[in-house]
């Protein structure tokens, strides 16, 4: 069989090819084709050439509603789309519309850009603007209003009296090809030489949060040319800092193919965190240093195998929640105009509209198989083919959702569970979406491990000397027991962070009461406006000395603590070094130098690298700042008293109820016993450590606290004081001893004797 139109010149040979695998698959030879559409009465295959002119080729054979064809000619690079003939009925959640080319949902790699015409979306962009939806308040879901559903209404009733281009009734029929991105057939094969996963177990892994382009669009050590591209990211100037600070695991900001909003690019601005995806299978075109089609797959895939050759796993972003086509007034690029009905929640009794668990405007469907099967397919394929370690799932709570409640026996979480290959490596939730019941920190099963927002929170609220604090801090160092612990998990589950790419950098979480993201356009009305922070004094830059050097401490006090506690620390990239955004904590938009990491700070504040530089290494020297299992407060052999931790006044007294309930409720001290460790290591064998006591005083003065008796210990040497610019402080403390702990700061002895 042969193409059966075509706007070239030479026939194209059509084979039946397989409906497996989906997507484009280069064999070697020639290329296997699949696309599923339930809805679809016709497929187009469209073919490419770097003119532009284009090959339809029909698919005739069709099973189980995948469409497919063999064509042995097409080689890698070979660019590519769909069209689909089917129902315009927007009222029963079609919208079919030929011309719209359409990338594939299973690309591996696209190439153009989208240019924001008129043409890329399905409806008259010209007719007047609707109001903003307004939120449900049954389901906190953003929907349409019935203002918003009359416009589009009126709009498609004054398209109707316009001259047809397309079979579907009431579209304008402007072709996107020209204005849209295509999809590209991509070469599989890499030599991956001895690649192996780190596979690091997570009490053994300290998370190192970042952006491909932020971290090195300024780093004067990567040439100009691989600056923000994954090449530059595995330059070895970035990777010698991350293994020099302890890191050993890189978690990257969305790398699947995003688009950028063109309400953000008519303001200049872009959407720099990328989490706006279409393409669940393809790195992103705009990270790759080679302007050759189908080059940033090659260019990611040695970006990993170096990061491996350096004992660091490499971790993604993902956002399966929700695509880039926005609500029924975004474009259509893909999913909407393959199969709306399978691919999105639909607004049940009005499926011309979208639920919207995230504000993005629409939700994938991940009731539906095909749609299940995509997220499965695309997770297998970055493990198996591109070798990534692991995954956060960016507002994992929607996954979660069968109907409106979130329910963690969901056919997404089953699937996971059962999967060989996904459910090996790491899998991080973000507990939460929008919707009604989206926060679900704690709940997710036992497989899963979840940023822990109740940490930040409260670490956040205790340095800042908020009142009532100290037994959920203490729980918080411990791992979270209460969170984890009834659902089988370990203090691993627990993902701490204070600081994340969403909200204020560590630098500015001391420094700003206030947001300030008056350069992102809205009014400064984006963003967080609680954020737990404090300025110490003075709203942003200052040069008083006592302002910068309480900052300086308190940035110190939230490293070490996040760093000391129990579970898995992630540090957001640029905070060792004291990383600013000038106060704006939703730089989502801001491709630039506000957002960037700006690595002359390395130099300029070398000490809070070396504090971070101490703190990792402290804690991946001493297993008991990172146990696999929670501590049990009980004594840890028969007739010995001596527990594996226990909470101490100031006064070296253990801590009594009214001690914990106190309304002061800023210091105390922790008792860590290396001996009391009952969990054996890999090998089987009994793990035993230094011990530790920690002095933690979030109070505006100077606190003396007193060392317990000698049944802990006879003698403690300082290894770690916040007070310190660097962190190090030479002291030796005899049992009872008293220890001066600066106002607002975080002394750690170890057991010398």
């Amino acid at each position: 069989m042969e193409a059966s139109e075509s706007t070239g010149t030479t026939p194209i040979p059509v084979w039946p090819g397989s409906a497996y695998p989906l997507g484009a698959t280069y064999d070697g030879a020639g290329t296997n084709f699949s696309l599923f559409s339930e809805v679809a009465e016709a497929v187009d295959l469209c073919l490419i050439a770097k003119d532009g002119t284009e090959t339809r080729i029909r698919l005739d054979e069709v099973d189980g509603y995948v469409w497919h064809a063999y064509l042995p000619t097409v080689v890698p690079g070979q660019r590519y789309g769909y069209r689909i003939h089917g129902p315009w009925d927007p009222a029963a959640g079609h919208r079919c519309d030929p011309s719209k080319l359409l990338l594939d949902p299973y690309g591996k790699a696209f190439d153009g850009e989208f240019d924001g015409d008129r043409s890329l979306f399905s409806y008259d962009i010209d007719a007047p603007a609707e109001p903003a939806p307004e939120e449900s308040e049954d389901a906190a879901l953003i929907v349409d209003t019935d203002d918003d559903i009359e416009a589009e209404d009126e709009a498609e009733a004054e398209l109707a009296a316009e001259p047809e281009e397309t079979s579907a009734p009431g579209l304008p029929g402007h072709d996107s090809l020209g204005h849209t991105m295509t999809t590209v057939v991509i070469n599989p094969f890499f030599d991956w030489a001895a690649d192996r996963a780190p596979k690091h177990p997570y009490h053994d892994t300290v998370i190192y949060e970042a952006h491909v382009k932020g971290m090195t669009a300024t780093h004067p050590g990567v040439p100009e040319e691989l600056r923000g591209t994954y090449a530059g990211l595995a330059h070895p100037v970035i990777i010698d800092h991350l293994v020099d600070l302890g890191v050993t695991a890189i978690e990257l900001m969305p790398v699947h193919q995003f688009m950028h909003d063109q309400t953000l690019l008519d303001k200049g601005l872009r959407n720099y965190w990328g989490y706006n995806t279409f393409g669940f299978l393809a790195p992103h075109t705009g990270y790759s240093s080679a302007e050759k089609p189908g080059a940033a797959v090659s260019e990611f895939k040695a970006m990993v195998r170096s990061f491996h050759e350096a004992g660091i796993e490499v971790i993604l972003d993902v956002v399966y929640n929700h695509t880039a086509e926005g609500n029924h007034l975004g474009p259509t690029i893909s999913f909407r105009g393959i199969d709306n009905a399978a691919y999105y929640r639909l607004v049940d009794g009005d499926a011309e509209h979208y639920m919207d668990y995230t504000g993005t405007g629409n939700s994938l469907n991940a009731r539906h198989p095909h749609t299940l099967q995509l997220i499965m397919d695309s997770l297998r394929y970055w493990v198996t083919e591109m070798h990534v370690d692991g995954f956060r799932f960016d507002l994992a709570s929607t996954l979660a959702r069968e109907l409106h409640d979130v329910d963690r026996l969901s056919a997404f979480f089953d699937l996971v569970q059962q999967d060989p290959i996904v459910s090996q490596v790491k899998l991080i939730a973000e507990p939460w979406d929008i919707g009604e019941g989206g926060y679900q920190v704690g709940n997710f099963p036992g497989l899963w491990t979840e940023w822990n927002g109740k940490y930040r929170d409260t670490v956040r609220d205790y340095w800042r000397g908020e009142p009532a604090t100290l037994g959920e801090f203490a729980s918080r160092l411990t791992g979270s027991s209460d969170l984890y612990e009834a659902t089988g998990r370990r203090p691993g589950a627990s993902i701490n962070f204070v600081i994340a790419h969403d909200g204020f950098t560590l630098h500015d979480l001391v420094s700003y009461n206030e947001k300030h993201n008056e350069a992102n356009g809205e009014g400064n009305n984006d963003g967080e406006s609680h954020n737990r922070s404090w300025n110490c004094g003075v709203e942003g830059p200052t040069d008083d000395p006592e302002i910068l050097d309480l900052r300086g401490r308190q940035s110190r006090n939230i490293l070490a603590t996040l760093l000391l506690s129990q579970g898995t620390p992630m540090l957001a990239h640029g905070d060792e070094m004291g990383r600013t955004q000038q106060g704006n904590n939703n730089v989502y938009c801001q491709d630039s130098e506000l957002s960037w990491m700006d690595w002359s700070l390395a130099d300029a504040n070398a000490d809070l690298v070396e504090f971070t530089k101490r703190v990792i290494a402290l804690r991946m020297k001493n297993p008991v700042f990172r146990r696999r299992r929670f501590f049990e407060g009980t004594p840890i052999r028969s007739g010995d008293q001596t527990r594996d931790i226990a909470w101490l006044t100031p006064a070296g007294e253990e801590m009594t109820p009214e001690d914990w309930d106190s309304g002061f409720g800023k210091s105390l001290a922790v008792f860590l016993n290396g001996e009391g460790i009952p969990e054996p290591n890999h090998r089987g064998e009994r793990v035993v450590g230094d011990s530790f006591l920690l002095c933690f005083n979030a109070h505006d003065e100077e606190i003396e606290f007193s060392t317990p008796n000698s049944d802990y210990a006879d003698e403690w040497a300082v290894v770690l004081d916040t007070a310190v610019p660097t962190g190090a402080k030479e002291a030796v403390i005899k049992a009872g001893d008293p220890l001066q702990v600066e106002a607002r700061s975080l002394v750690v002895l170890r057991r010398t004797a």
